[in-house]
């Protein structure tokens, strides 16, 4: 499983570790990944994901999962989150038209 925030692409980060006598070795900074299980109330069940811990505040700050989605570039969004915000989108449209 890789270490990718699954709504916001969040990754692995490189970089150095300096010592006080200005040693430098690689390092590696991981991002805090949670599995969560988010409720969408337009398909009205829950996804569970592995996301960042930023990521939820993110969702929470824009209004839930389908409003996070639906203003989400779809590029930036794994497989499984793509796939769920075209089916909150037709949704949606499906929802308008009638």
């Amino acid at each position: 499983m890789s270490r990718r925030c699954e709504l916001t692409g969040k990754a692995v980060m490189t970089g150095n570790n300096v010592s006080h006598a200005n040693n430098k070795t690689r390092r590696r900074f991981l991002p805090n990944l949670v599995n969560v299980t988010l409720m969408s109330e337009t398909l009205n069940q829950r996804i569970r994901l592995r996301v960042s811990a930023a990521a939820l505040r993110t969702v929470e700050h824009r209004g839930g999962l389908d409003a996070f989605l639906l203003k989400e570039k779809e590029g930036n969004l794994s497989s499984k989150a793509a796939l769920m915000r075209r089916q909150i989108s037709k949704k949606m449209a499906e929802a308008e038209a009638a």
